[in-house]
């Protein structure tokens, strides 16, 4: 018997989940452009929810922004490339 998981993204509204992305990608550019410290807000189902990231957690947050990119159906537009050497 398969077991089902459900993702933290499942049921939510595709809009929610943009303006969640949105916010991880702004939050990413001001730490990779130096600054220490990015927050990130957004509304979740009936509640709100706010992190904070500091610069050391970049690949967290790089993580995250693939999930949400995941749960969209964006991204994996990368695949590997494969070379044949004919004689």
């Amino acid at each position: 018997m398969k077991e089902i998981t459900m993702g933290v993204y499942d049921g939510l509204p595709r809009e929610t989940l943009l303006a969640q992305l949105q916010a991880m990608q702004m939050a990413l550019l001001q730490l990779t452009a130096g600054e220490q410290i990015a927050s990130v807000s957004y509304s979740q189902g009936e509640g709100a929810r706010s992190v904070t990231y500091r610069a050391t957690d970049l690949s967290a947050l790089r993580a995250e922004i693939l999930s949400l990119q995941a749960a969209l159906g964006m991204g994996g537009g990368r695949r590997q490339i494969g070379f044949r050497y004919r004689r």
